[in-house]
């Protein structure tokens, strides 16, 4: 989950279960087990109800969690936290694969995504982490939830590269009472920014997002958006966007929803074989920072006053070029990112002997 500053975000969703001939339609919510085939990207909303992707479903569920069992405020690190979430679910840590964190805004405890299982057996759980560190699992099937289905998604694909049905969902976030979801549709123009409206009334086709790539040296319509935060950029609400390899992309939020296409602004190239995670935006001495989690580069410190002024990408470049940033030499690792408080972000570290839980200093 991404926790962000300069836009109202209170996340989320409350959604969609029926069908008219052209979209899903909304409903109350339900008591019946929320019938999730996976779970991905996590983000909390009002009264701390928490909304997982499927991914595989192509469908976001909206949890109520209600109030968590006791245990302590916080977020206690957690030292080989794969092998004791396998132990808790009564399986063996290859066969667990966490996919996202995400704090919760109440008790500030950590609450993260799993599935456990491989291939067409792995099921998704979700696991609570208070601030001594002591793990619980949530029952995900005994929780009131309503659902929001895409009706676009990709259609599965084992036999390439990337299943793009994995990328139906990549990010989302809730801004000034709509979802800003990010993922890939089954059009030509696959990667799609989807604005809906909370409560649901239906679930839109979306808007189809252009960028230029520089390290490509081509128009990008088919990538989808990996991590984006919503930021104010010159007095205009933008998303700031990282894309595969890296491209670094500023969208204006009014040009979503209802629109057929956005083209968005390349204001870094952040290097090439590499994935953004999650990103997060902080204050630290008088400044604003985005943070940005990678699969290959590490963790990116950027300075956001150079947003406004930076010059387009718009011809090929080789290596870096655009907005200036900083790799942090002290966060190594990094598989997933939350923000915890105004100094601290929660992390998902890779060591030589699994994962760990920690809360670490902003940078």
């Amino acid at each position: 989950m991404r926790v962000f500053a300069r836009l109202s975000v209170v996340t989320l969703l409350a959604a969609a279960t029926g069908f008219t001939s052209t979209a899903p339609r909304a409903s109350s919510a339900q008591d019946t087990a929320a019938a999730m085939q996976s779970i991905g990207p996590l983000a909390f909303g009002p009264n701390d109800v928490l909304f997982a992707a499927d991914t595989q479903g192509a469908a976001i569920y909206a949890l109520e969690l209600g109030a968590l069992p006791a245990g302590t405020p916080g977020a206690g690190d957690v030292a080989g936290i794969d092998e004791k979430i396998a132990a808790l679910l009564g399986t063996a840590v290859a066969d667990i694969t966490v996919t996202d964190l995400a704090v919760h805004p109440t008790t500030k405890n950590v609450l993260v995504g799993v599935m456990r299982g491989q291939g067409a057996d792995a099921r998704p759980a979700l696991v609570r982490v208070d601030g001594s560190g002591k793990l619980s699992a949530l029952a995900i099937d005994k929780m009131r939830h309503t659902k929001a289905a895409l009706p676009n998604a990709p259609v599965a694909n084992t036999t390439g590269r990337r299943n793009p049905r994995a990328d139906s969902i990549t990010d989302m976030t809730f801004v000034d009472g709509k979802l800003i979801v990010a993922g890939l549709s089954n059009e030509e123009f696959a990667s799609k920014l989807r604005t809906i409206a909370y409560p649901f009334a239906a679930v839109e086709p979306g808007t189809s997002v252009e960028i230029y790539h520089g390290n490509h040296g081509a128009l990008e319509t088919r990538s989808p958006v990996y991590a984006f935060v919503p930021y104010t950029v010159g007095g205009t609400p933008h998303l700031i966007a990282g894309y595969l390899c890296t491209p670094l992309v500023k969208l204006p939020v009014a040009s979503l929803g209802g629109k057929d296409k956005v083209v968005g602004t390349t204001i870094a190239e952040l290097g090439a074989g590499n994935r953004p995670i999650d990103m997060l935006v902080y204050r630290k001495d008088g400044k604003e920072f985005l943070l940005m989690s990678n699969t290959s580069r590490g963790v990116m410190k950027i300075p956001t006053d150079g947003f406004a002024t930076a010059a387009p990408i718009t011809s090929r470049i080789g290596g870096t070029a655009g907005v200036p940033f900083e790799t942090i030499a002290t966060m190594t690792g990094v598989v997933q990112m939350d923000l915890l408080d105004a100094a601290r972000s929660v992390v998902l570290v890779r060591g030589t002997s699994g994962l760990n839980l920690q809360a670490v200093p902003l940078p």
